[in-house]
């Protein structure tokens, strides 16, 4: 891994899942906008147009990218355990949940994208008539009102379906092909990944700036 304008920087292949991880960022007005990769966060902080946004103790700490390393360096001498890991062939730092762009206040966008991944995120990759839980490739995208019938292309209208049940449903509708479903299909406030995300543990700091509905983030 390497930071965009940055030495170059290897990192020992035990610690890569921090890599893994997801960073909430903010606007300059604490709003969330998206989640960026832990590469793009840590390249932000380096070149100071974000800083960490660390709750301890129900208070608000800011860091920039040298005061989050010499945190980082307390933090895995007394609660390694309450942190993802990066290492440089020099040093350790911990993966921070929350930036903040010192210098954008733009508005997050209300709209949550209608594509494939939010609809099996909504779903929960379950099928909405029989309940299994399937994988990406096992599912298929069912219009409730087939699109024969005049059925639209829309939140309210798509659900995730197996194969099985999209073969014995057809070109009918449930009632007309007596099937059941599960739960009705609704516009999402937010994206449902994030919701998913929400469930980690490592993640519960977002949620106070999720809660709100006029917010929606966007994965990059």
């Amino acid at each position: 891994m390497v930071f965009a304008t940055t030495p170059s920087i290897a990192y020992v292949d035990s610690l890569v899942s921090g890599l893994n991880c997801h960073v909430l960022v903010l606007n300059r007005n604490y709003m969330a906008v998206r989640v960026a990769s832990v590469k793009r966060a840590f390249s932000l902080l380096y070149r100071d147009l974000a800083e960490v946004i660390h709750i301890e103790n129900d208070q608000y700490l800011s860091y920039d990218f040298d005061s989050w390393r010499q945190v980082s360096e307390h933090k895995q001498r007394f609660e390694p355990h309450k942190f993802d890991w990066v290492r440089t062939v020099h040093f350790s730092m911990a993966v921070p949940r929350i930036i903040r762009l010192v210098g954008y206040d733009r508005l997050p966008r209300k709209e949550v994208k209608f594509n494939r991944r939010n609809i099996f995120a909504r779903d929960g990759n379950r099928c909405q008539y029989c309940g299994g839980k399937f994988s990406t490739s096992e599912l298929s995208l069912d219009h409730v009102v087939p699109k024969s019938q005049g059925g639209r292309t829309i939140w309210t209208n798509i659900v995730c379906c197996c194969l099985e049940c999209n073969v014995r449903k057809g070109g009918r509708t449930p009632e007309q092909a007596a099937m059941h479903i599960i739960k009705k299909p609704t516009k999402p406030k937010r994206s449902p990944t994030i919701n998913l995300q929400l469930s980690s543990e490592r993640y519960r700091s977002w949620k106070q700036f999720l809660d709100h509905a006029y917010w929606s983030v966007e994965l990059k």
